[in-house]
């Protein structure tokens, strides 16, 4: 079988909530009028498909939010949406691999968390066989090609694959492809699916 796993909040709790506290702390803009303008809009996409450049990305939403950062402090901001590994989660991954499976990440992610998250969860890469990343693919979840392109790299059928994620749209651009889908809600699910 084949295990496709996103990363954020489902191996990694991560929370968009923090990134704002951090914005508003150094831009002195109240946290409500941040939270009201932020959208993970099409230059949101365009940096997860690795079509704009980070600094571009920093530059586009500051404005979109009206707030004057330094690249260095939206990106101690952006960096911010990490909380902590799911350790149970890589115990998971990690004995599927020991049983005979493949295992791998699949993430709608950017640049900038790239040159952060390898470092700070190292035991992401040591857990999967391949990780599949929206800014080096060009494509990102829920389009259909980037499902397409992990089980054709793969050389997997949809039906041997099973997929979690913790964004229906997500979900259902999967199910849609024939694959095995667990809508992740919460951190008990992966647990819970695996101790079935």
């Amino acid at each position: 079988m084949l295990y496709i796993f996103d990363l954020g909040n489902v191996i990694v709790d991560i929370d968009f909530k923090r990134v704002l506290g951090v914005w508003s702390n150094l831009s002195g803009t109240p946290l409500a009028v941040l939270s009201d303008r932020f959208a993970m809009g099409e230059v949101f996409q365009q940096h997860e498909r690795g079509e704009i450049s980070d600094e571009d990305f920093a530059g586009k939403l500051c404005d979109e939010m009206g707030i004057a950062l330094s690249f260095e402090q939206f990106a101690t901001g952006w960096q911010a949406v990490f909380v902590a590994l799911r350790p149970e989660v890589i115990d998971i991954m990690q004995r599927l691999r020991n049983e005979g499976h493949r295992v791998v990440v699949l993430s709608n992610t950017n640049r900038l968390h790239c040159n952060y998250w390898p470092q700070h969860y190292p035991e992401v890469a040591a857990a999967a066989d391949h990780l599949y990343l929206s800014q080096d693919l060009g494509m990102r979840k829920p389009e259909a090609n980037i499902y397409q392109h992990v089980l054709a790299a793969e050389n997997t059928t949809a039906a041997d694959a099973v997929f979690f994620d913790d964004h229906p749209a997500n979900v259902l651009a999967a199910q849609a492809l024939g694959i095995k889908t667990v809508h992740v809600t919460d951190r008990d699910v992966v647990p819970a699916y695996f101790a079935q």
